[in-house]
């Protein structure tokens, strides 16, 4: 049956609406992607000429390198423990009931509402008054309060999904608590708690607002060497930089969404 024009030019123009805001979203990465080949030493748009020269030097510049591996470092640590502790909280708000619960929960999902540059001038201000140094145990805890919602988010949505008859009939079985955590939840938790990691680890490693006051000259994250370079710099390897960067996340989450089902993991996708 065919449907009212009015209804007709409300799906029309509910589709363009979406192609609007998506070449909105997608204009500004195809422009830096286009200025990236540039052969000059100088951003234009379009480029007179192409070249590779600046993805050469963006993974062979000195600061770069050192930000990259620092940022690794960082990363690595950042995640990983904001996986643990994220996963123990997420399990604990969704099987226990205790007093101030909801307090709890709303102090570990803050870092989502509040601005990322005053969670590091916070903490660079009492590294100051407090003596502490700033180096990788600071950036490392800095970045693990900002990752912490994510970890809580995907860790929690997993135990939503979960099929608690599974834990009971282990433990109908005569499995202790402990083996049922073992070799019943945590192996199905897997999905979620990899694919919480993930975006942690995503996150952290581009994080740049809040790094920029925990970290000295010695331990800038890749990000924060960026703006360094683009304090003395404007040619096109940031450019060429930031392309690598749209390319390897899109390759990681795409990657993760093809095994680990993102959809489910985010509670897109409903059922289990």
């Amino acid at each position: 049956m065919r449907q009212p024009l009015p209804q007709r030019l409300l799906g029309i123009s509910g589709k363009l609406l979406i192609a609007a805001i998506l070449g909105f979203i997608i204009l500004p990465a195809v422009v830096v992607t286009i200025a990236a080949f540039n052969s000059k030493a100088i951003l234009t748009f379009p480029p007179s000429a192409y070249s590779f020269r600046w993805f050469e030097r963006a993974v062979s510049y000195g600061d770069f390198k050192k930000g990259f591996q620092a940022g690794l470092t960082v990363t690595l640590w950042a995640s990983t423990i904001a996986l643990v502790v994220g996963a123990a909280f997420a399990f604990a708000i969704n099987r226990y009931q205790f007093k101030f619960k909801r307090a709890l929960e709303g102090l570990l999902l803050s870092p989502l509402i509040v601005p990322h540059f005053t969670i590091g001038l916070g903490l660079l201000m009492l590294a100051a008054q407090t003596g502490l140094p700033r180096g990788y145990p600071l950036i490392v805890f800095c970045h693990v309060v900002l990752v912490l919602p994510f970890v809580m988010r995907c860790a929690y949505i997993s135990l939503q999904n979960l099929d608690t008859r599974l834990e009971l009939a282990a433990a109908s079985l005569g499995a202790s608590p402990l083996k049922i955590l073992l070799t019943v939840t945590l192996p199905l938790l897997v999905p979620g708690l990899v694919s919480g990691w993930l975006f942690a680890a995503i996150l952290s490693f581009n994080e740049f607002t809040a790094s920029l006051f925990v970290t000295t000259q010695a331990t800038q994250t890749l990000p924060v060497a960026m703006y360094n370079y683009v304090r003395e710099y404007a040619d096109p390897t940031l450019a060429a930089l930031s392309v690598i960067y749209i390319v390897v996340t899109a390759v990681l989450l795409s990657l993760a969404n093809a095994y680990l089902g993102l959809g489910k993991v985010l509670n897109v996708e409903q059922g289990r």
